[in-house]
């Protein structure tokens, strides 16, 4: 007899039934996962989430399909995720920029009551970088060429985030740069690589990649202590501009009103994911911290977060 069979003839299957009755969540998912990035291709949203999309199409075994979204620094793709069905099976993989945009943007959803939070999988450094155009050393040489050459050198950045941490560098650091905004991070890196532009402040998990070959050279990197990817670096505060840090965070959302059931599941997945060994792993190689918080916890650090880069726009005159 098979062991399902022995279930249902001793009263098993009747037990087995009534603990899958009690979990709300034990026919989550029945289809497939749409997780859209409001990014495209390249940049560290787009990196991380297919990581986190391909731990959870294997945990769930449902597909989870990464949807880039690009557009308006972010908006679209996460106005995209606000209007979607509350339903479990819409999610948004929302970075700084959700809070920078909340901050200073006419946005469609609310930012503190359009989402409901799964979590958030950590937080990380930008890493300062010239491309061939500029034969600079060091973040200090940059900074001195730049103060001595007010807006001849190019800063090549995306929206949101990147924009608005590339804004504070220029102002603090007093080089008046011209700052140029693309549509992701990666097309920006491009073309400081391909020497269109001169410097660009990335995410440190998507630049690592492109350090070797000489097409970029690494100067600093822009958290508050250096980053465990890159020791050798200094941090832009060591470099002279005092005071600067920005990091960018990234976190997993759903539409406001997604069945409790579905976020706890998912929370409890994007938690044992962040304590696998292999993420751990990845992720120190990749310059990103792990950060553990919960639905509740990211529900108080997503206005903090607002207000603070609201500040950072009237300190450094951000028009965004």
């Amino acid at each position: 007899m098979g062991f399902a069979a022995l279930l249902a003839a001793t009263g098993g299957g009747h037990a087995a039934q009534g603990a899958a009755a009690n979990d709300p969540a034990a026919g989550y998912p029945a289809r497939p996962i749409r997780l859209i990035v409001p990014f495209p291709p390249g940049g560290s949203n787009d990196i991380l989430s297919r990581y986190f999309a391909q731990y959870l199409t294997e945990r769930l075994g449902r597909q989870v399909i990464v949807d880039n979204r690009a557009g308006a620094d972010g908006i679209i793709g996460t106005e995209l995720a606000a209007r979607s069905q509350p339903d479990g099976y819409t999610l948004l993989f929302a970075s700084a920029a959700f809070a920078v945009n909340g901050a200073t943007r006419k946005v469609a959803y609310d930012p503190l009551k359009s989402f409901s939070w799964v979590g958030t999988l950590g937080f990380g450094p930008s890493v300062l970088t010239v491309g061939p155009a500029l034969k600079i050393g060091s973040a200090k040489e940059l900074i001195a060429h730049g103060r001595a050459n007010p807006g001849k050198l190019t800063m090549a950045t995306s929206g949101g985030y990147a924009h608005f941490a590339s804004e504070l560098f220029n102002h603090l650091s007093g080089m008046k740069m011209l700052v140029v905004i693309y549509k992701g991070g990666f097309p920006a890196l491009v073309d400081v690589m391909g020497g269109q532009a001169h410097v660009n402040l990335g995410s440190l998990i998507q630049t690592l990649p492109h350090l070797q070959g000489g097409r970029l050279k690494a100067l600093a990197t822009s958290g508050s202590k250096r980053a465990g990817a890159a020791p050798d670096l200094p941090t832009i505060a060591e470099s002279g501009v005092t005071g600067f840090e920005a990091n960018n965070w990234w976190a997993i959302a759903a539409p406001a009103g997604t069945p409790s059931a579905a976020i706890g599941k998912l929370s409890a997945e994007l938690t044992r994911y962040l304590k696998l060994p292999e993420t751990m792993k990845r992720f120190q190689a990749e310059g990103v911290e792990a950060e553990i918080r919960t639905p509740a916890e990211v529900h108080k650090m997503v206005p903090v977060e607002i207000a603070k880069w609201k500040n950072v726009a009237k300190v450094a005159n951000i028009r965004n």
